[in-house]
């Protein structure tokens, strides 16, 4: 399948300036990159249920979504977006964090299950299929003792990157936005193996 027909990049976090940059929302600082880096301002859509921007022209065009909703009904907004453009699932990217990958891993799945991330349980229930684009973005697990992830899940993905992690997380960023532009001249096979294969140290 060609991703030249890439139309819809939704990133899961959660509003509120008491989340800005916290380790759940890595989603949003994604799309608020690629925002800055092509002068498109997010505005506010209530029939969207969340912000939004486009950039590029014609076929080109990419709209960008970050949900009002919260993590756990996200799903709402997603859907809503796909239903009022006519987008196709395939059309469809989500971009979200993941603890069960190391901080600087990224890996590109086309289908897959939720992995207990609530935010792709929302979007699964509410576009009634698996099967769509999904990049996970790695901020580490809370604890390395299996025992104490449970009780540390919640104050690790609601905590903020250290300065150290924040390096590394900035060349993720850039990766990511620069094989989200190249997927004009590259299939999908070839961005998601140069995603699934990237190390920052190698940058």
């Amino acid at each position: 399948m060609s991703c030249n027909n890439l139309k819809l990049l939704v990133g899961l976090g959660n509003p509120g300036s008491e989340y800005h940059k916290t380790r759940h929302n890595v989603g949003f600082m994604v799309l608020e990159e690629i925002s800055r880096k092509n002068n498109c301002t997010f505005r506010e859509s209530k029939k969207l249920l969340g912000r939004t921007c486009e950039y590029g022209t014609g076929s080109e065009q990419r709209r960008l979504l970050m949900p009002n909703t919260y993590m756990n009904e996200s799903g709402k907004s997603v859907r809503s977006a796909k239903d009022w453009f006519n987008f196709e699932n395939h059309q469809i990217i989500v971009l979200v964090d993941d603890m069960d990958l190391p901080l600087g891993k990224i890996r590109v799945r086309c289908k897959g299950s939720s992995g207990g991330h609530n935010g792709l349980k929302s979007i699964i229930n509410h576009l009634g299929t698996a099967e769509f684009k999904r990049l996970k973005i790695g901020i580490g697990p809370p604890s390395d003792l299996q025992k104490d992830r449970k009780s540390k899940t919640v104050s690790h993905v609601l905590g903020r990157f250290s300065k150290e992690e924040f390096l590394v997380l900035n060349l993720i960023i850039e990766e990511i936005i620069s094989c989200i532009d190249s997927v004009k001249s590259n299939n999908w096979e070839k961005i998601t193996t140069r995603l699934n294969s990237y190390n920052p140290e190698n940058s």
